[in-house]
């Protein structure tokens, strides 16, 4: 049962850094590099990190739809962290 929950979990992060990288690359008028400095710089990352997370829909539906319960609720869980990762920046920054 573990196990199953930390292959979703590890999915999930995967499936948030795709998400964020896909932002990142199509959405920014500038450069990798340049758009990663713009983002700190304007402390956007608990924005990008929210898109990054809409890629998640998409994993944690496909193990339901594959009966994964587990893998499914470790989507979930590092949705969850997401969550509150954002929440933390949004609170703490500047």
């Amino acid at each position: 049962m573990i196990k199953e929950m930390l292959i979703g979990f590890v999915a999930a992060l995967i499936a948030t850094s795709f998400g964020c990288f896909i932002f990142i690359e199509y959405y920014s008028n500038y450069g990798f590099n340049k758009s990663i400095e713009l983002i700190f710089e304007g402390d956007l990352q608990g924005k990008v990190l929210v898109l990054g997370a809409v890629a998640n829909f998409f994993v944690f539906f496909i193990f339901l739809k594959k009966n994964q319960i587990y893998r499914a609720r470790g989507v979930l869980f590092e949705t969850i962290l997401i969550a509150l990762i954002v929440l933390f920046l949004t609170i703490f920054s500047k």
